[in-house]
């Protein structure tokens, strides 16, 4: 029996290159989208329509792949948006947004999707977090402190299901060649802010990795693997090897030197 996949935030990035992957691999894939009726080439999954911070709009995204189904194996909790800005000067508003995609809206899939793989006694949730979660990184630290906050929480829950059969693990990208810049929240820069020239340098920085990133293929490969082999590890980096190596040498550094490599990293 084929696996049944849900993917979220696949019309695009890193989503689209692991539906389009998974699908190829014999995988029955679902991808989501706000607004599938933008995308007029046709693609070889089902579009469905998720706003992932509606929770009527998940209720409805899970019961639709379920009437079809019957049953469901995978949930790739992918769909997440970029934010930047100055830690002093980004809105509210724009926090709660940014946390609301990237972590509430997540653990909400999840909750719509327990209860049928508890009755399956068998299923696999994974969270796209990313590397950038693992530390504080200048002008990202809404990002950071949003997939840090999802990758605590999958560890809490990986724990209260897996009796249940239910497996969850984290997947953390690094910089990947994909539209994530174009689609980024940016605090605007301010004429006369004290961060005016480093934000804006900040900036460049950031879209010049993601310009120069590993191509998202890769992720679709180690999703892929991840759930074939089973009995999933709680956290798993792909990326750069440098960017992988942070987690490390944050362990091991001491803190004001691994502060001082991030602000060279970012010309600070």
């Amino acid at each position: 029996m084929k696996k049944v996949v849900l993917i979220t935030g696949a019309s695009s990035g890193l989503g689209l290159a692991t539906a389009l992957y998974l699908n190829e691999q014999g995988f029955h894939v679902f991808g989501t989208s706000r607004n599938p009726s933008q995308y007029s080439d046709p693609l070889p999954f089902p579009l469905l329509q998720l706003e992932i911070t509606d929770s009527n709009s998940i209720t409805n995204c899970v019961a639709e792949v379920l009437k079809e189904t019957h049953r469901l194996d995978v949930l790739v909790n992918n769909a997440g948006v970029g934010i930047t800005g100055p830690m002093e000067e980004i809105s509210d508003d724009a926090v709660a947004a940014n946390f609301a995609t990237n972590c509430f809206g997540p653990l909400q899939m999840a909750q719509a999707v327990i209860p049928q793989m508890r009755l399956q006694k068998a299923g696999l949730i994974l969270n796209v977090t990313s590397i950038a979660g693992i530390m504080g990184l200048p002008f990202r630290g809404v990002y950071s402190a949003s997939k840090s906050a999802l990758s605590i929480m999958t560890e809490s829950l990986r724990m209260e299901v897996k009796s249940f059969g239910i497996e969850v693990c984290t997947l953390a990208p690094g910089d990947y060649a994909t539209d994530i810049a174009s689609r980024r929240y940016h605090a605007p820069v301010m004429e006369n802010s004290p961060y005016q020239k480093i934000y804006q340098a900040s900036l460049d920085t950031m879209d010049e990795h993601v310009e120069e990133g590993n191509p998202p293929e890769e992720i679709a490969i180690a999703i892929a693997n991840i759930i074939e082999k089973g009995n999933p590890k709680v956290h798993y980096q792909v990326g750069p090897f440098m960017q992988k190596l942070s987690k490390t040498l944050k362990s091991i550094l001491p803190s004001r030197i691994f502060e001082k490599l991030i602000m060279n990293h970012y010309k600070l």
